[in-house]
């Protein structure tokens, strides 16, 4: 018996390499071991004698795969060389082997090779085996070979009824058929670092492994691997045999390589915890972006937890819409409210969760729209996900036009062309047939596509109206300005004109989230990231007023905290949004936009003091800074200020909110459902940014607040997350 410590160390050694004499021996060794062992007996099988030495091979060799020790490369080794030699035994078991004179066996006359040739070379993954020549009248068996002589695609799970057929169809039948596909499986490494290996195996699963394979999710660790099945170094010859060895798997490295992913998004550290005694202010712009929501949803629903880095908290809050208390008019843009309650993931701990309303114009009340359709049409773009989906998207906000707005279309793939010239809304089939036209092919000149957006902007711009470019694309500037920088300083030239922009990626694989995320946060404009059309649909239909019509511009938030009743504070979220603190009051900062309607939340966790969850150690000589001389509105939390301006004006205007005991709630359930959900929606982001303060907060839990706190849904988004929320729990062993 072989234990598993022995079976530990066999793993580790490399599989020797195929050798042509060591392959003649151990044919000598198995026929010298079956002559001596059986005498050439006549008793065949199915009588009450013992089993002939190769049924046992054969069942030796079943119940290895049954334990699965052939997931041990060096046992693999170890067992097929005998089994290769008790396989040409019954090869030949019709044609008896000729004794030479001194008992030797020699061939047969039949089998007798011409000259002994060198294995052929390796074939092409994808290049099929060549057929040998037939020397009789062609069968269906003789076809059914030639078949499976062929590269056989990999069976998915839902196949496995077939595979249980053949387990039960006669062994001489099954002997033909190609390897399952769970034999010729990808394992996937683990997070030791252990390699992957590709399993052969001779036989069908057994029922047991059937079953569990039907089980498996789609997506899961079970299921059939996209990359091609391991191909042997040449066809094996096939006689009349009920058993067919398949020869040593091809390693993995010469497997075909996935194709590289080359997204990019900004690398960011979370915000860390300050002591209020030594830093009491916060300052940061708003941001009402949505894109990493949507990225973050559409890796879930791929089978992957999202990387840190694509989890942007305060963007996956601010995807739900919120019933926030808004403003009376236009004369005061927006409107705050803050409440302070009980931290659901620490009780020594609150949360500030301050909420913005932006006023909401009515369709009746809304300017004129110039609009540039700045669309990307490089062979990049020609993917399901990408240029088709873009247009349809496009025709969505088509429909909504009103007929005295004005559309313009700008194309960009190894130049920059104007495929429609400005155009009114009420012409709306010319449009939609510029837009059917549409085709992709070349590089990505996407420099040269925006100066030539803004071109067109400036020719049709509406005075007091809505003069917008609305870039849609993948990302991928390689032609002309490519540097985030360098772009950013273009945007930055062309907003002074009054035309805002705004970007919409699209597809996966070759994103360029980081300048995306730059390029519409310098143009005054939003981030969106649209993978399907129903999410097409929510950004440039339902919320076409938010996108589209800003109510103030450079929207600034600075919290001061009180350190006689605050200890420390953390911003959730809002990394890539940090100011510094000069710049609040500095009308030359830019700052993000609030569009008609657009509700905006930020969610800061507070210790009070002495509630003993200080995660700072005080300073020894630092408490006299506090105390002397007392703290003026000691019994406030925070003193809340936002800053903004007019979409007409440059001088910015401000809001202040002091945070008192008034604004506090004395429980997590006694504060409203929306404020419930958006923190929800926070732990959330913070879990799959594996953030320290929600390590121990489980998915269940979340999914509990969330649920509770569901309230009406009309567009179900709401429904949807929590089927994300499930998703990252099957998907995250650290639940």
């Amino acid at each position: 018996m072989v234990d598993d410590n022995e079976l530990e160390r066999l793993r580790d050694i490399a599989v020797p390499a195929p050798d042509g004499e060591a392959k003649a021996r151990a044919f000598a060794a198995a026929m010298q071991a079956f002559d001596l062992d059986e005498k050439i007996s006549p008793v065949r099988q199915g009588t009450s004698a013992g089993l002939r030495l190769t049924e046992r091979a054969r069942m030796l060799w079943r119940d290895i795969m049954q334990r699965k020790l052939i997931a041990t490369p060096a046992i693999t080794a170890l067992v097929a060389l005998p089994i290769a030699g008790y396989a040409a035994f019954e090869m030949l078991k019709d044609q008896p082997p000729v004794l030479g004179g001194n008992g030797t066996v020699t061939e047969t006359l039949a089998d007798k090779p011409t000259a002994q040739k060198p294995a052929p070379e390796q074939p092409a993954i994808n290049e099929p085996l060549a057929a040998a020549p037939a020397k009789e009248k062609k069968t269906d068996a003789d076809a059914e070979t030639r078949a499976n002589s062929q590269v056989a695609a990999p069976k998915p799970a839902t196949e496995v009824d077939g595979l249980l057929k053949q387990e039960a169809a006669p062994e001489s039948k099954r002997a033909l058929q190609p390897a399952p596909a769970g034999s010729g499986q990808l394992a996937a490494g683990g997070k030791d670092g252990s390699s992957n290996r590709v399993i052969m195996s001779m036989t069908p699963p057994s029922v047991d492994e059937a079953e569990r394979a039907d089980k498996a999710p789609a997506g899961g660790a079970a299921a059939i691997p996209a990359s091609p099945p391991a191909i042997p170094a040449s066809p094996p010859a096939v006689a009349d045999s009920k058993l067919m060895v398949q020869p040593a798997p091809m390693p993995v490295d010469q497997l075909q390589p996935q194709e590289e992913n080359r997204d990019r998004v900004e690398n960011f550290k979370t915000n860390p915890v300050h002591e209020t005694a030594q830093d009491p202010v916060s300052t940061f712009s708003i941001d009402v972006d949505t894109a990493s929501y949507s990225f973050v949803r559409r890796s879930l629903k791929e089978g992957s937890l999202p990387e840190p880095d694509t989890v942007r908290v305060e963007e996956m809050i601010n995807y739900f819409p919120y019933d926030w208390k808004g403003p009376d008019s236009t004369k005061t843009p927006f409107n705050s409210t803050v409440t302070v309650m009980p931290t659901p993931w620490n009780e020594h701990t609150k949360l500030m969760h301050v909420a913005i309303k932006g006023f909401d114009v009515k369709p009746a009340e809304q300017p004129k729209a110039n609009l540039v359709f700045l669309i990307d049409v490089s062979g990049s773009m020609d993917e399901p996900d990408k240029l088709p989906l873009l247009k349809s998207a496009f025709r969505l906000l088509v429909s909504k036009l009103k007929p005295d707005d004005t559309v313009s279309i700008v194309t960009y793939a190894g130049n920059a062309g104007t495929v429609l010239m400005p155009t009114k809304g009420a012409e709306k089939q010319k449009i939609l047939a510029a837009i059917n036209n549409l085709a992709p092919g070349g590089s990505t000149a996407g420099e040269e596509g925006i100066r030539e957006a803004y071109k067109l902007a400036q020719q049709s711009f509406v005075k007091d109206g809505v003069n917008r470019v609305m870039l849609a694309t993948d990302g991928d500037f390689n032609v002309g300005q490519t540097d985030d920088d360098d772009l950013k300083r273009l945007i930055e030239k062309e907003r002074k004109t009054g035309v805002f922009l705004s970007v919409f990626g699209f597809g996966r694989g070759n994103l360029n989230d980081q300048m995306m995320q730059t390029i519409a946060q310098n143009g005054n404009g939003t981030a969106a990231y649209i993978d399907t059309l129903a999410e097409a649909e929510k950004v440039l239909v339902e919320d076409a007023s938010s996108t589209l019509f800003t109510i103030a511009k450079d929207v600034k938030i600075q919290v001061e905290f009180n350190p006689t009743t605050v200890s420390e504070y953390r911003l959730v979220g809002y990394e890539t949004r940090a100011l510094k603190r000069e710049d609040f009051n500095n009308d030359r900062v830019d700052a993000g936009d609030i569009g008609s309607g657009h509700s905006v939340t930020a969610v800061y966790e507070i210790t009070p003091k002495g509630s003993g969850g200080e995660q700072v150690d005080p300073l020894r000589y630092g408490q006299a800074k506090v105390d002397n001389g007392g703290v003026a509105n000691a019994g406030e939390y925070a003193f809340v200020k936002i800053r903004y301006k007019l979409p007409d004006e440059n001088v910015s205007k401000l809001i202040t909110t002091p945070v008192t005991a008034a604004n506090e709630v004395s429980s997590f359930d006694a504060a409203g459902a929306d404020q419930r959900f958006s923190v929800a929606v926070a732990a959330f982001g913070q879990k799959l940014r594996d953030e320290d303060q929600t390590a121990n907060f489980s998915y269940d839990r979340i999914a509990e607040i969330a649920n509770a706190a569901r309230g009406a849904d009309p567009f179900g988004y709401r429904a949807e997350f929590l089927s994300l929320v499930r998703l990252a729990s099957s998907l995250d062993g650290n639940k």
